[in-house]
Formats: C-alpha cells, structure tokens, sequence
C-alpha cells in the first residue's frame, strides 16, 4: 500500500464521521444510529458502495434535515467524502467502512429510510452476477433493512447492469411495486428524483455521449 493511502487510512481512522471495523461503534450502532451518530430522529439515507461519497454529500449539502451515510470497503476513497463533510462541517453525513454483504451488521432491520445505489461496479462476467449490487441477494438484504415504503434507487451508465437489474425485478415483480424506470435519464422526467447531483464519473459518461439509466421502486411488504 502506498504511502498516499496510508494517511489516508490514519486520516480517517482518526474521524467522527467514519465507522470502520475496530471502532467501539462498529457493530454496536446497529439500531442506534440517529441516536449514536447523529444524535436526532432524522431520516436516514444510504448510500452503498459510495467510493468518494460525492452523492452522499451532496445529498447532505441538500437536505440539512435528513441524515446520510455512505458505506464502502475502500478506506482510500472514503478519505475523499470524509474530507468534504469535515471541511463543510456536515454534520448529517457519515461513512461507514464495510463490504456491503454485512451491512446488516451495522443495520436494524427497518433502519433505513431511503437507499442508492450509484454507478456500481457492473460486475460484466457471468461468473460475478452474484457480486452485482443489484442481485437477489442483495435485494434481499435491502428489503430487510429498508422501512416499509421506503424508496431503493439505481443510477447507471451500464446497459447491461441497467437491464439485468429490471429482469430480476421482474422475475419477483409480486414483491416490488411503484416502479419507475428510464433508460435515458436526462431525457425524462424522472431526473427531478435525482436532485441534480453529478459525481465525478457521471461527468464523463455525459461528456461521452453516454445515457445514465435510472430506476426506482418499493418493496412489497404485504
């Protein structure tokens, strides 16, 4: 590991707004984060596999009475949104440092009131489906620590992950409902619910010439 992402681990080691395993709260915030964390009653906004955490804190620049956290494993990337919060003195925004497959570690069940899910990784070979932040799996680990009527958003430049992501909605369509969904989200009406946020790479997907997929949808509970 690089000098660079060294002190950028000790950086956020050293961080009120960075839980990470060995931290006192890792493990024993779950249930207790508007308590533990943000000391409030405020919704809460997750935002997984963050990388530089610029949509979550530019959520958080937004919404000053809702709280967010962005969850990556990368402690290097999670440096960058960390920095941001701090210098803006932030306070409703956290990261939190962990594969996203224990995130109910850190999350009661309903907890959440509100999840995106922001350019991931496609994960193209057929060999990492299950790695896709929008498999079955996943979707069930969302399902779970998502409040009833809350809302899980997908935002991608990626073809085949856009339309991967809506045949398994289909495939278990009895458990969602209110889907909205666009392969051009610039070119819809649906980019209101993306509150104007770009991040760095969505940046350069536009200037590519490149469409961003957008998708919403609740989980039946009934």
């Amino acid at each position: 590991m690089g000098r660079s992402k060294l002190a950028k681990f000790a950086a956020i080691g050293e961080r009120d707004n960075v839980i990470e395993p060995g931290d006192d709260l890792y493990g024993q915030i779950k249930g207790k984060w508007g308590e533990l964390q943000f000391q409030n009653n405020n919704p809460i906004l997750l935002e997984v596999g963050c990388g530089r955490g610029e949509y979550t804190v530019g959520m958080a620049r937004l919404f000053p009475d809702k709280n967010f956290i962005g969850s990556d494993i990368k402690g290097a990337r999670l440096w960058k949104g960390s920095t941001m919060a701090e210098e803006e003195e932030l306070n409703n925004v956290a990261f939190l440092r962990t594969f996203i497959e224990q995130l109910d570690d850190n999350f009661a069940a309903q907890e959440v009131d509100e999840i995106w899910v922001t350019f991931p990784d496609p994960r193209p070979r057929d060999r990492d489906i299950k790695r896709r932040l929008t498999s079955p799996r996943f979707l069930e680990l969302y399902k779970t620590i998502l409040k009833p009527e809350g809302i899980l958003h997908l935002k991608t430049d990626n073809l085949l992950l856009y339309e991967y992501t809506l045949e398994v909605l289909q495939e278990r369509s009895a458990h969602i409902k209110d889907l909205r969904c666009t392969s051009d989200l610039y070119k819809s009406d649906l980019q209101q619910h993306t509150m104007g946020i770009y991040t760095t790479y969505e940046r350069h997907y536009i200037a590519e010439g490149m469409p961003i997929k957008y998708l919403q949808f609740k989980f039946n509970l009934r």
